[in-house]
């Protein structure tokens, strides 16, 4: 398991046996709790290794396996929860070579040790199953195997499980919180074709069935959610990228033959990107096991060490700009944005998906600072400002804990505004990238929760950003500067207060104290006056660039 910061395991937790939460929207369920919750079941635990071995059935689009689980006792027990989708059947489950009792409860398997397993043992079990899992609609939106062909009509087999899970596809202990310290996959498929996982090959059998089974070793931890398979006639292309301290990491790229050239173009982004990513982010997370762009049939997904690629060879969001500037053209956005999830969200991990807006909102905002790396600071800020207008501002970006629910789609780009906003309050750019810098290397292959993070981020830059944080992510509406301006002779009165139910919310803010430039008030919920010498009504103005917020402006009565 990964280290864990700032995280408060519930071992001794009664097990709530139902969810009767609403989000607004859904009723939560049952199924919800046993996933979303660390219970003692599943706390008792501590996923040090999985062997998970898996051949893949092409005309019945099944899965047949077995996954060895490997764990630490943390707390005396003798009935343990995994995971595993109840489509999918268990044929049996064994420990110390016999055959033990599990009872399922939707998607959870309650195993029974047949002795009391003691804290600080070690021991494994082995999961025999097999089934057809749920095929996804619209990966990588929902969870599921995506079974296709390829331009050349030849099979093509992918999966993306993000939200839904991995026990949709293999059992495991599906909770954020538990990434084994190291996993072998090995995937058996038809001759011919070729699976591209996680991590480094290691050996590839020619088997007697007209198979052949490759083994794919991941030497770091991983989340459940980020194994993966993907299985089809890939050719490879290699590079190496060196980074300025002469660390060497291999750069494959598995595409389709017939986009070899597309690809070639395309993916000289690769390296510019790894150089700024590592200017503020730190070395790149898994240098053992290197760097993959896989080709997909779905848009793309973090998969760690294996970034699934499907964005057509073009610059953009499917060749669209989601800033509406012009600058969110000038990069690919599956490969920056879902290789910045190598730092954030596969190296620095939330405990709960409901603090995911770590991994989006920092996500997001690496475009950005990619942009800025590359064109300088004025793109980056014209990207971001750009981002304003997909924000709702309906519901938080934090979501519920312990029912596997995330917050509003608003993580990403007001994740990223936040960080924006962050970055202008501490007005002192070395201070700043230190910040961000740090929470990628202090907490890096760590599980955390936003609240570790925050405390993190206001102790390193000597801010106290609690009442932003509160702000921005546990409530869905925005700051609003109300301003009041009244003219008097030459000069301008104005009246200026923040309008927000966070109590002593008092964000230092950028407007104009003379003509021309920008100066610093500090608002509160009290009206404050300042008087501006030589000012008209005219030329105030709310540095709403560098800051994300509303404003009201009240003019002359």
């Amino acid at each position: 398991m990964k280290k864990i910061i700032g995280l408060i395991l519930f071992c001794t937790l009664p097990f709530i046996s139902t969810a009767q939460l609403m989000d607004g929207k859904k009723k939560l369920t049952r199924n919800d709790t046993l996933r979303g919750m660390l219970s003692p079941a599943r706390a008792c635990y501590d996923v040090t290794y999985y062997q998970l071995d898996v051949r893949l059935d092409m005309a019945k689009k099944r899965v047949i396996g077995n996954n060895m689980i490997r764990f630490k006792v943390t707390e005396n027990f003798k009935m343990m929860q995994i995971d595993l989708f109840e489509n999918m059947l268990i044929e049996k489950i064994v420990y110390k070579f016999q055959n033990i009792r599990f009872r399922r409860d939707g998607n959870a398997v309650f195993v029974e040790m047949p002795e009391v397993l003691k804290k600080g043992d070690t021991a494994e079990i082995a999961v025999f199953y097999y089934g057809s899992p749920i095929i996804a609609k619209r990966a990588p939106w929902d969870g599921g195997f995506v079974w296709t062909k390829d331009k050349e009509d030849n099979t093509w087999v992918t999966v993306a499980c993000q939200g839904t899970g991995a026990s949709l596809w293999w059992p495991c202990k599906d909770h954020q919180s538990d990434e084994p310290d190291s996993m072998l996959l090995k995937v058996t498929v038809p001759r011919g074709l070729y699976n591209v996982s996680n991590g480094r090959l290691r050996k590839t059998t020619v088997l007697r069935d007209s198979t052949i089974r490759q083994e794919w070793f991941i030497s770091y931890p991983i989340n459940t959610y980020s194994v993966t398979l993907n299985v089809g006639k890939y050719t490879l292309g290699r590079d190496t990228f060196v980074n300025t301290t002469n660390d060497s990491l291999t750069l494959d790229y598995y595409i389709m033959p017939y986009n070899a050239e597309k690809a070639g173009v395309q993916f000289e982004q690769v390296k510019p990107m790894l150089a700024c990513f590592e200017k503020y982010f730190g070395p790149y997370p898994f240098y053992r096991d290197g760097f993959k762009l896989v080709e997909t049939p779905y848009l793309g997904m973090e998969h760690q060490s294996a970034v699934a690629y499907g964005n057509g060879f073009k610059n953009g969001y499917l060749g669209t700009d989601l800033s509406g500037t012009g600058e969110g053209l000038k990069f690919d956005y599956i490969i920056i944005h879902e290789t910045a999830h190598e730092w954030w969200g596969n190296s620095v991990t939330t405990a709960d998906i409901a603090d995911m807006w770590i991994h989006e909102g920092f996500g997001q905002y690496a475009e950005a600072l990619y942009l800025e790396c590359e064109y300088g600071k004025e793109s980056s800020q014209k990207y971001l400002n750009g981002l304003k207008k997909n924000v709702d501002n309906t519901e938080p970006i934090i979501g519920m804990y312990n029912v596997n629910q995330e917050g509003s789609g608003d993580m990403y780009p007001k994740g990223a505004l936040l960080l924006n906003t962050i970055r202008h309050v501490i007005n002192n750019d070395s201070i700043w990238f230190a910040v961000i810098k740090g929470v990628a290397t202090e907490f890096r292959h760590s599980i955390t929760t936003s609240a570790a993070v925050e405390k993190y981020m206001s102790e390193k830059s000597g801010v106290d950003l609690s009442k932003i944080f509160k702000q921005y992510l546990r409530l869905k509406d925005l700051p609003i500067l109300e301003v009041e301006l009244t003219p008097e002779k030459t000069d301008l009165i104005v009246k200026y207060r923040w309008i927000t139910e966070v109590t002593f919310f008092d964000m230092p803010m950028r407007v104009t104290t003379s003509k021309g430039k920008y100066g610093w008030v500090t608002p509160d919920l009290q009206v404050k006056t300042m008087r501006l010498s030589n000012m008209r009504v005219e030329d105030f103005r709310i540095d709403e660039k560098s800051f994300y917020i509303k404003s009201r402006v009240i003019g002359p009565r």
